[in-house]
Parts: C-alpha cells; sequence; structure tokens
C-alpha cells in the first residue's frame, strides 16, 4: 500500500473514518520463502495491507471468458478513480484476493522512489489493477511478471515506485518498478528471482541492487532502466554496477529504520549474522552496509514461523517499543521501561503520524511489523504437488496480524465467503456480520489495555489458528481424492465459507466476554469458563489490577512526590 494513511477515529460501536490525510507513513510488509526454504516445499509469501482510511474487503474475480471488443475496466486500487480501460483478454482466471487458481500470488509494497519521478506520470495502470490483472492474465509467475510489465510499457504506470512479490509454486520474485515522470507514461523495472533455498522480503523501501545482467534466467530488466538513469545524470558506472534501489529509491533514514528494520527482523529470526546489519537498519550510521536481498535460512520455515513474524513488534531487539509480554506472555529483558509511549497497560503499538515535533525538535516512533492500520494480512501458500483446485491457500486475516487468526481461503473458490465480502459494509458503515469490523471492535477494545486483556484474545487466535492448521491435511485430502475439479471447487468453497463464518460467531462471542469480564478497569473472576458468584447470587468482588511496576514507579517520582500518602 501507499505510503500515505489516513487518520481514523472510532465512536461508540461505529467507527466512522475521515478521509483527511495525515503526514506520509509507511506501510506494508512482504515476506518470501523459497520453496527449498519451506518445511512443506510450498512457496510462501506474506503481505501486512497497512494503510489507514483503507477498507479490508476480498476482492473476488470470477474466471472468465471475454468476447472480442471487451474491454477492462481500470479503476485506482488507492483513490477508486477511474483511470480509463484496456481490451480484455479472450479468457481470465480466478481470482481470490491475492492468488489465483494456477498457483499465482502477487503482492506489494510501495517504496515511492524520487520525488523527480515518482508521482508525475500520465500512466494508466495503478499498482493494483496491475497485481490483478497479472493474476487474472498469467499461469506462472514469469509470465505474470511479463503480463505486468508489458502492460505498463503499452499504456503506462499510475503510481509511485512499487516493489512486487511474484511467486508460482515452483519460484519466486521480486519485481521493481516506477515510473519515468515528468509526463510521461514510460516505465523502468527490473526483477529477481530469489533462490530456491533463501527467504527474502521488502517492507516499503526498494531492495534489488546490482543484478547479474547475464543471467537471463533468473535476472529480467526493461530496456531503458540504466539508460534513462545515465540519461538523469543518477547515475555514470559501469553496467554491471547498476544499483535500481540506490539510484531510483537512495535509502534514507525512514527506508532503513521504518522500512527496512523489518525485513531485518524476519532475517534475524531465521538466520545467523544479521547482527552485522544493524547500524544499516538503526538507520544512523552513513557508511553502513546495506543487507542483502535475500538470506538462507538456519533451519526451514513454517506456515507458523511466518504467523509468528508477521506478528512482529521487534520483541527481543533494541528496537522494542514497550515493556509488553512477548507471544509467549513472558517479559522481555530488552524493552526499555522507560518508554512512556507504552502507556498504563504495556501496549507495543504508537498512534500515527509516525513523525511528530516537540519544541521544535522532530522525532519517531518505530514502526514494526504488526500494526493497527492493517486492513488485511494474508499468507499464501503454493504447493507444486498438488492439483491447481487444491494447491493455492490464501490465509486470510481481517485487522492488524496479531489480533486475529487466520482463515484459509483456496483459489478455485466460486464464491467470497460473507464476512469477508458483505453487502452494505464499507469503510463508514459498521456491520456486525463483517469481519473487518467485527475484528476491528475487539482489537479497539484490548490496544489500550493490552497487558491485561491482550492474553485472552491470544488464546482464542491461537486455538482457532492451531485446530486450522490441523485440519489442512484431511481436507486437502480429501479434496485431492474426489478428482474432479468442480467438486473440489464445491467442497473447499463451501469449507472455506464454513470456517470464515464459524472465526467470525468466535470473534464476536470473544467481543461480548471482553466487556462483561474486563468492564471498568477491573476483571471479573471466572473458574472454568464461569464467572464466580457469591452465595448469593451476585458476582464475587474483581480482581483490580492496578498499574504495572514501573508505572507505579514513574508516578511515585511525578511532581515532587505529589502522590505520595503523608504519615497518619
Amino acid at each position: 500500500m501507499k505510503k500515505t494513511i489516513n487518520n481514523a477515529t472510532f465512536s461508540g460501536i461505529l467507527f466512522i473514518l475521515a478521509i483527511a490525510f495525515a503526514a506520509p507513513s509507511s506501510a506494508c510488509t512482504n515476506y518470501i520463502v523459497g520453496k527449498d526454504a519451506s518445511k512443506t516445499g510450498a512457496v510462501m509469501c506474506t503481505y501486512s495491507a497497512d494503510s489507514y482510511g483503507s477498507f479490508g474487503s476480498l476482492h473476488f474475480i470470477p474466471a472468465a471468458k471475454h468476447a472480442p471488443g471487451e474491454r477492462y475496466e481500470i479503476y485506482d486500487y488507492d483513490t477508486n478513480k477511474h483511470h480509463g480501460s484496456i481490451p480484455q483478454v479472450p479468457e481470465t482466471y480466478n481470482v481470490v484476493g491475492h492468488i489465483n487458481n494456477h498457483k499465482v500470488s502477487i503482492m506489494e509494497t510501495t517504496f515511492g522512489g524520487r520525488h523527480e519521478v515518482e508521482q508525475d506520470s500520465t500512466g494508466l495502470i495503478d499498482y493494483g489493477s496491475l497485481m490483478y490483472l497479472g493474476l487474472m492474465r498469467a499461469k506462472t509467475a514469469r509470465e505474470a511478471i511479463k503480463v505486468m510489465t508489458s502492460l505498463v510499457e503499452q499504456y503506462g504506470y499510475a503510481s509511485e515506485g512499487e516493489s512486487f512479490s511474484v511467486c508460482d509454486a515452483n519460484e519466486a520474485w521480486i519485481l521493481e518498478m516506477i515510473s519515468q515522470g515528468h509526463g510521461s507514461k514510460k516505465v523502468v523495472w527490473v526483477a529477481q528471482r530469489i533462490p530456491d533455498n533463501a527467504i527474502s522480503g521488502h517492507a516499503n523501501q526498494a531492495r534489488i541492487r546490482k543484478v547479474n545482467l547475464k543471467d537471463k534466467e533468473n535476472v529480467m530488466i526493461s530496456k531503458e532502466c540504466i539508460s534513462f538513469a545515465r540519461k538523469m545524470g543518477w547515475f555514470s558506472g559501469k553496467d554491471a554496477d547498476f544499483s535500481f534501489a540506490d539510484v531510483y529509491a537512495p535509502a534514507d533514514f525512514s527506508g532503513r529504520r521504518i522500512c527496512d528494520a523489518r525485513v531485518w527482523t524476519f532475517f534475524r529470526r531465521h538466520s545467523t549474522g544479521m547482527d552485522k546489519y544493524f547500524p544499516w537498519v538503526e538507520g544512523k550510521a552513513k557508511d553502513a552496509e546495506p543487507m542483502p536481498l535475500w538470506v538462507v535460512p538456519t533451519e526451514k520455515v513454517s506456515l507458523e514461523d511466518l504467523r509468528t513474524a508477521m506478528r512482529d513488534h521487534y520483541e527481543g531487539t533494541p528496537f522494542a517499543i514497550s515493556t509488553a509480554a512477548d507471544h509467549d506472555n513472558t517479559p522481555n529483558n530488552n524493552i526499555d521501561e522507560g518508554d512512556p509511549g507504552k502507556g498504563i497497560w504495556n501496549m507495543p503499538y504508537r498512534p500515527t503520524p509516525l513523525y511528530f515535533k516537540y519544541n521544535g525538535k522532530e522525532y519517531f516512533n518505530e514502526r514494526h511489523v504488526s500494526t493497527q492500520q492493517a486492513h488485511f494480512s494474508i499468507i499464501s501458500e503454493l504447493r507444486s504437488w498438488m492439483p491447481d483446485e487444491v494447491g493455492a491457500v490464501l490465509w486470510w486475516a481481517n485487522d492488524d496480524c496479531n489480533m486475529v487468526p487466520y482463515t484459509p481461503l483456496y483459489g478455485c473458490l466460486t464464491k467470497a465467503p460473507r464476512p469477508y465480502d458483505t453487502p452494505g459494509a464499507d469503510d463508514t458503515h459498521f456491520s456486525f456480520d463483517n469481519a473487518f469490523w467485527v475484528c476491528n471492535w475487539v482489537s479497539n477494545m484490548v490496544y489500550p489495555r493490552y497487558s491485561v486483556i491482550f492474553p485472552e484474545l491470544k488464546a482464542v487466535r491461537d486455538s482457532i489458528d492451531n485446530n486450522l492448521t490441523q485440519l489442512q491435511k484431511s481436507v486437502e485430502e480429501k479434496a485431492v481424492a474426489m478428482n474432479d475439479a468442480n467438486a473440489q471447487a464445491a467442497f473447499l468453497t463451501d469449507y472455506s465459507c464454513q470456517k470464515a463464518d464459524e472465526m467470525l460467531a468466535r470473534w464476536k462471542q470473544l467481543a461480548v466476554k471482553i466487556i462483561v469480564k474486563y468492564n471498568d478497569m477491573v476483571i471479573k473472576k471466572e473458574k472454568n469458563g464461569v464467572y464466580e458468584k457469591t452465595p448469593y447470587g451476585l458476582a464475587v468482588p474483581p480482581i483490580r489490577p492496578g498499574y504495572t511496576e514501573d508505572v507505579k514507579k514513574a508516578i511515585s517520582e511525578y511532581g515532587n512526590g505529589r502522590y505520595a500518602k503523608p504519615e497518619e
């Protein structure tokens, strides 16, 4: 998503989204796992779609055949502005979110790039439309890259600089492109294949640097990518030394600390030697060594590992921003207990904008992977050994991925689950039938009292995640045994819709429990899921958790002992 975010306000039960733009802010995170780097042999890719004011609804585009003369209308992914139309192709494929029924997945993060070109284009196709066109028209990742690049070369590119994750069940690629600007519809781009035994990622900072231009099997590049840079005076070295990221999106402090640090924390989880790149992601040292585009993990990465990585708040690193419990609900000694932004109950989130001024000096908030501004988070799992109808699954979660479970959606679906595509629900209309709003409702009750209520949410979240993981093998074995594409599609559509409905129902129950159990900043006592009662039928006196020790300390020191009780 774009680096521009919106502000949101909450009123009663309804969340009314204001469309007033705030200061620029980085958004979105993609992680990539090659087939030989994953535990199951699947190619996997993640996407946290982060943008304030955006409504998290599933894009579902049924496979179709098209008559000569039909056209595809281009509506901007961010603004809904109509850009125009292009000729439709004879056949398009089934698209469920960010996968298709041929096991292709396309995701993105926006890096913006040089201000001289980033928004000065007369192109037709924006980055969001480009992803869906690639999914509708391609059966492999390589084909998707050719579809996407040929379309922008013919019709022009209408967005800022963008990094795309383009994957299928056998290969994973990163494609980066930016407009030539200056009133032109022209574009420059480069694509690099990620080795099968490696993991990679991007998070709003261009990541492709020097590439082997002779390696036509693993590198693709536009004809004018280097020559345009020379023409603009941005590059004068040998072609072999050309770096797309350094030329078209030089990394400033934001590009390193706010963006690349999110990739670093993923690499750090799965590879050794990443402390070497701490000076780069810290963003202070000018001569720091940039991170590599990919690393080889010390152990193979699982679906569960990716869920955990998408829920990251820099736990265990110097960038951790509160004393909040980590994902095992144990305190982390590396966290600075003096950080006042954590609030009374150790919230590991910060309000936007990312930068703010006080007394004439500018400050920043850490930007971690898990963020309240996410409108959906997904993990694509692409398996080459399975039939197309079963082999592509999109694990979908509305809202901040730390605060919700993932449910499975298969590329063969014949309809979108109602909780993820709800009639009448949008960015200004709340619906109890809609997962985006119900999940946000629960999250916004938990955020301010994170350390007290989050363990309750986490238990339900993990229970759903674990249950769906255990069911996956048997469900897919049953689907494969059907040996009929239509039967498989019908079966997996029913299964995905059922699990989406069950998740929504369970989250409504959680919402009710939170408001009852944690009402008025206390905790009602319960035993085996039943609230304890006095012999006279009333609830027993609740637990009053009060302040954490570090907050007590801060209050005791405030105002020269203002709150110290005098000796009697």
